[in-house]
């Protein structure tokens, strides 16, 4: 698997975390090992850029994602993932902070860039939350991955909740 981590924010965050979680994320859903993904650190006027260019949106958001060849997870298990460019991710830590401080179960703004990092490979390979169905089917599987991640790594204590981007 091919993940770019880039921090262009001013900001120090935990890159090895962000790297390891996107690559536990995409095994987890047997995406193809030689598929590519971009992960990009910026910081809130960057962000906020980019909400408004691309989604009509006034103010930063914490995370954005951008796919590029649209790959699906394979529907049955004897069936060989399709290799491809997943796309880019961008996370913001300001925003991801914030967040962290502000949720029911305080957590630090790496833990909150972990989650994040797992929704943005979520929506990358096709999932939403607009709808009630949608939003428990990504939010379940989300928390299962961030969960398992954090088990195989003996990481103690609840995991932050879900994050509605």
């Amino acid at each position: 698997m091919s993940i770019d981590v880039n921090n262009e924010s001013g900001t120090e965050v935990d890159e090895q975390a962000i790297l390891d979680i996107a690559r536990y994320a995409l095994a987890r859903m047997r995406i193809h090992p030689l598929s590519e993904l971009s992960v990009i650190v910026v910081d809130t006027d960057a962000m906020e850029q980019l909400h408004i260019q691309w989604m009509d949106l006034p103010g930063p958001t914490d995370v954005m994602s951008f796919p590029m060849d649209e790959l699906r997870p394979p529907a049955k298990d004897d069936e060989e993932p399709p290799q491809g460019l997943l796309g880019d991710i961008v996370l913001c830590p300001e925003v991801a902070k914030k967040q962290g401080e502000e949720a029911p179960t305080q957590h630090s703004m790496d833990e909150e860039l972990q989650l994040l990092t797992v929704h943005g490979v979520l929506h990358l390979l096709g999932y939403d939350h607009e709808e009630p169905d949608e939003k428990a089917e990504m939010f379940g599987l989300q928390a299962a991955i961030v969960d398992g991640w954090r088990g195989e790594r003996g990481l103690t204590g609840a995991s932050p909740a879900p994050t509605v981007s």
